[in-house]
């Protein structure tokens, strides 16, 4: 008999949901990771009185009110909605496209003229079959939103060129022509009042946690210390990269105490030119509201994820694609390891749909 039912590792949103529902069915569960505090990459840190997203923006949004209703037992929400403004070489855009952005663009107030707009530049182009992201953002908002709004920005988020990248990328590129600069479509919007670590302390409350361990320094300890092992670290890594390594954009952040109340007056300011090295700049009191007499900002960078930098989008084109099915073949094939979470599944989730996922997972098991 092992001590425990389940290891986990990683303490983010997948490993924390696994946690406390495994918990809730009366197994012993021991949850560790590498870092020194919880969260995974919500984690939230306090600086100056603001709750500061020490891995990038996280804004919660879903339209599933039973995920909302399971978070919300954690913690309360408060009303937040991300409206993120675009700066191109010191002009301001609305985003995400909509009326404001085609006035702002071309000065047109009825959407009929910001259509007929679109439609005359997308004509101008004639393209019946995108074969990259150029060709697929022209053939969506024509020319101007995509040489100002959508170009150099991506090209710096994926260090690529645009004709480059996957038109898949972006497919769903939102486009409203109404006045409304909500970038989420979702019913339930917000950031948790306290931060985040609020979600993640009363998920993992009772749940024993070791911190600042890691999995793969002693991982033939680690493997016999439970029955089971959630898994939720690079699946490439558990495999020892026997088949190649699985490709990651990664980010950098600088982060800026500043002796004034109020920087950018919005949480998120994307910079769309390439005359920034940075993607964005985020003002963390805002996702809260905050009055405090100082700000703190962080300058975002993309960069290629290497091994010492921390992988956090996919690379989900063909070649890695191809590359994850051979380790997910061997993952299946797995009696008492369960892989979950963004890099075990090589996948780029919202918040929301980590939650989902461990929860189907976790209702796959133990049932209802």
């Amino acid at each position: 008999m092992k001590k425990y039912d389940y290891l986990i590792v990683g303490s983010g949103l997948f490993g924390a949901v696994f946690a406390h529902e495994a918990t809730k069915k009366g197994k012993k569960c021991l949850v560790i990771d590498k870092r020194n505090h919880t969260g995974g990459n919500i984690y939230c840190e306090n600086i100056e009185g603001i709750n500061v997203h020490k891995y990038g923006a996280h804004i919660f949004h879903t339209n599933d009110k039973g995920i909302w209703d399971y978070l919300n037992q954690f913690v309360e929400f408060n009303r937040y909605t991300n409206s993120p403004v675009a700066n191109y070489n010191g002009k301001l855009y609305n985003l995400p496209f909509n009326m404001n952005t085609f006035y702002q663009m071309w000065g047109t107030v009825t959407p009929a003229e910001a259509q007929a707009k679109i439609e005359e530049q997308k004509k101008e182009f004639g393209i019946k079959n995108p074969q990259n992201l150029e060709e697929q953002a022209i053939s969506l908002v024509g020319k101007d939103i995509y040489e100002i709004l959508i170009k150099e920005y991506t090209e710096k988020q994926w260090g690529r060129k645009a004709t480059d990248l996957p038109s898949f990328i972006i497919k769903r590129l939102p486009v409203r022509f109404t006045f409304d600069n909500n970038y989420f479509n979702d019913m339930y919007q917000g950031i948790p009042i306290g931060g985040y670590n609020k979600i993640i302390e009363g998920l993992l409350e009772g749940v024993e946690v070791k911190l600042n361990v890691d999995f793969f320094e002693d991982r033939e300890s680690w493997g016999n210390i439970a029955e089971k092992l959630i898994f939720t670290g690079k699946i490439d890594e558990y495999y020892n990269y026997c088949f190649g390594k699985l490709q990651y954009r990664s980010l950098r952040f600088e982060n800026e105490i500043l002796n004034q109340e109020n920087f950018q007056g919005n949480a998120v300011v994307n910079y769309t030119s390439k005359k920034e090295d940075h993607t964005r700049i985020i003002e963390h009191k805002h996702f809260e509201f905050g009055t405090q007499s100082k700000t703190v900002i962080t300058r975002e960078y993309s960069i290629e994820a290497s091994s010492d930098a921390e992988p956090y989008y996919p690379i989900n084109d063909e070649i890695n694609n191809e590359l994850y099915r051979k380790y997910k073949k061997m993952a299946d094939e797995e009696i008492n390891v369960i892989f979950g979470g963004r890099l075990a599944e090589y996948k780029y989730y919202d918040m929301h749909q980590v939650i989902g996922s461990a929860l189907k997972k976790t209702r796959d098991i133990f049932g209802v």
